[in-house]
Parts: structure tokens; sequence; C-alpha cells
């Protein structure tokens, strides 16, 4: 046979075959699937098209379609699409490296391309293996908290979905046909003698050392371990010191009322006691009617409520419910003369003079929602520095960097 159409002699695995292929292929399409739909939800939250200050994809066309407006309802929504779509991504890391390993020949065929057609599929081929590493490892790096890599994670994520997702879509569609026929048609430890000295399959294969079966429960065990390591962090209690493999896995910072998650502590963020003491922090809130000037005392009685609410973040860690008071954004819109149901949309802008969401906006239905807060106190007690004292923005089911902390001025209208 000649060496431009056989097998490459060096990948003699026994395990490659089309059946195991298969097995991780369709684990993929479904997982790689709710993956971008996640993703796109993550995207919609964090509502691009309301202000520019939002909006980290500024070049994205036709690419940022909005279905609708991110919604408060369910409060726990962002919380859920987002664990599910970093504890799933980091799951998936084990199908995926086995599923590359498994097809790996495809890529060192000899000749490149048999024909247009043939070029095309290898084209995409390369898009798909390097869409893949590109995004998977960018989301384990930004879960990490490390950003190595040029450029904002955000449109460099976002962008890389898209490629990542098209070239997907065209291999799903030129292989999930004979993938169904693969796991129909083949038990784990065989494949048609055409298979056999095919692209998967070696024709002088090593004797083997564990069946495919064998190979795949290995595989499900890693990602069943990735998957103990990462889920905790979406909870409290023991469970949350599982997320091994997680910044924000081990103990809470703290205790008492204010031992919950944090991204960024005050001194991080340049935040000093000084500034948002009492002689000093003033809230500025500007609207129609022009602008007034808030002491916190002077907040504290407005008149307080309460929401129970989490934090949810987009490395995909989550809070239980705490419990926030403060004043509802509706009633300190009031002041620069808006009623409760004709509040508009509001820029937000913290004491933090560096980082992308030192400036959020949030949308009109965010701010008439009544559980929405611009929190003084959480759990019956001042909030601390690092959770935003003097004043932070709480909004249900809002990215966590949209609730912003340390919040110096407010100005309420159409953005």
């Amino acid at each position: 046979m000649a060496r431009s159409a056989s097998f490459p002699v060096r990948w003699r695995s026994p395990l490659r075959g089309p059946w195991f292929t298969s097995v991780l292929g369709v684990v993929l399409l479904a997982g790689i699937t709710v993956l971008f739909v996640t993703g796109l939800l993550s995207y919609a939250a964090y509502n691009p098209d309301l202000s520019p200050v939002n909006d980290k994809t500024p070049d994205k066309g036709l690419l940022g379609f909005y279905l609708f407006s991110w919604p408060t309802g369910p409060y726990w929504l962002y919380r859920l699409t987002q664990g599910v779509h970093v504890t799933l991504g980091i799951t998936l890391v084990p199908v995926l490296l086995a599923k590359l390993w498994s097809v790996v020949p495809r890529l060192f065929q000899l000749p490149p391309a048999r024909s247009v057609a043939h070029a095309l599929e290898r084209v995409s081929l390369l898009l798909l293996v390097g869409g893949a590493l590109f995004q998977f490892t960018t989301g384990v790096l930004n879960v990490q908290l490390d950003y190595v890599f040029p450029g904002s994670f955000y449109s460099l994520h976002f962008y890389g979905a898209w490629v990542f997702f098209a070239a997907f879509v065209a291999h799903a569609v030129l292989k999930v046909p004979a993938a169904v026929r693969n796991l129909r048609g083949l038990r784990a430890d065989e494949g048609p003698p055409r298979e056999r000295a095919g692209q998967l399959t070696s024709a002088r294969p090593d004797p083997p050392t564990t069946s495919r079966r064998g190979a795949l429960w290995l595989v499900g065990g890693g990602s069943l371990v990735l998957f103990g390591t990462t889920v905790g962090r979406s909870f409290d209690g023991p469970l949350r010191r599982t997320a091994v493999l997680a910044p924000h896995g081990g103990a809470d910072p703290g205790s008492g009322p204010g031992g919950f998650q944090i991204n960024k502590t005050a001194a991080y963020a340049g935040i000093s006691a000084r500034e948002t003491s009492g002689e000093v922090w003033r809230l500025v809130v500007a609207g129609r009617t022009g602008t007034v000037r808030l002491s916190r005392a002077e907040l504290l009685a407005l008149g307080l409520h309460s929401s129970a609410l989490p934090i949810a973040c987009v490395e995909g860690w989550s809070t239980s419910d705490q419990w926030w008071r403060g004043v509802r954004l509706t009633d300190v819109a009031r002041l620069v003369g808006y009623g409760a149901d004709a509040a508009p949309d509001v820029l937000v802008e913290s004491l933090q003079l560096h980082g992308a969401f030192r400036r959020a906006a949030l949308r009109a239905n965010q701010v008439r929602d009544p559980r929405s807060l611009l929190a003084l106190e959480v759990n019956g007690e001042p909030l601390t520095l690092d959770h935003g004292y003097p004043a932070r923005v709480i909004v249900p089911g809002a990215p966590g960097v949209l609730n912003t902390k340390w919040v110096a001025r407010m100005t309420f209208g159409e953005l």
C-alpha cells in the first residue's frame, strides 16, 4: 500500500477506531452545543448593546445579535448558566483531549489534499482543532485568573467561539451520519475491514493493553475528577472546599457576615479607607432634575429594603443567597425626577480608577426590579470594604462585574 494512502506507521495504538472516536464525538456534540448556547447567554447578560462601557467586542457586527434583553428573573439565572458553562467546559477537557488523540493520524495524512473538497475538509479540521484548543485554553486560564494571553479575554473568547463553532457545525454535518452508523453497526472491539486499513484504525496495531471500553472508562473517570474538583465553586459549605482547581475553591475570605466570595479586594482595586470614610465619601446622583450628593447617613435615612440574592461571576463561581439591605434603585432614581415605573437606564461608576468594569450600565428593567438595591449592608452588618463599602449595587440575575462596588456616581437616563 502506498504511503500516501496508508495509515501513518507511527500511530499503532489498537485503541483507535471508528467506534471509539464516534462515542467521544457524540459526547462532544452535545457538550459543545451546550457550551456555545450558555456562552451566548453569558454574552447577553452583559447587555453589550446598552452602552459602550459594557461592550467588550465593539466590532462584532452581526455576530452580536440579540434575541432579548437580559431578564432579572429568575434571580439565579446567571448563576445557573455560567456555572454550567464553566463546569461543563472543564469537565469536557479529558473528552476533548481523547478525541484529538483518536484522530491525530488524520492530521498527518498524506497527501494533504486529494481534491478541492478534501482540501476544504482539511482546512475546516484545522480550524476545528485549533479553535477547540484555543477556546478551552483561554477558558481555563480565565477561570484561574491567569491572563497570560495578549488582549482582552472577552473579545478573544467571543470571536474564537464563533470561528470554532462554525468549524464545529461544518464538521458535525459531515461526520455525524458516519458516527451514528459506526455506533449502530460496530462493537467496541472491532471494525469492518475497510476501517482497519483506513484513517483511524492501524493495519498493524500494537498488542492491546486495555480495551476501548476501558479507555472510555478512563476518560470518563478523568472528567468525573475534574467535575468533582470544579462544581463546588457554585455552592457554599464543605462542597466549596472540593473545588481545589478553582482560585476561589478554598476557604471563604474571612468569617462572619462578610465571609463570602469576592473577586477583587479593596487593596487590589486601590480603594483606601480614607476615601470611603463618612467625612469624604459622597454618592453623586445625576438625572432629569439635576444632581444631588448624598452621604452614607443620608442614604440610610431614605428607607431600606432587603433582598436575598447571590453573587455569580464569569469565572463560574457563585455564592448562595446573601441578605442585602439598602436603598432600592427606583428610590435613588426618584431623587432626580423619575417615578418608580419610569426609572431609566443607569450608568454606575466606582471609586476604582482602573479596570474593565469600574463603570457599568444597567438596563431600565434591572433598575425597576424592586429587588435591585444600592446595598449598604449584607447579612445584618455594614458592608466590609472588600465587599464594596460604603455602597454597592446588587441586581438579580446580573453578572458579578455589573454589581459595581465602591459606588461613587450614578447617572440615570437613556444610554
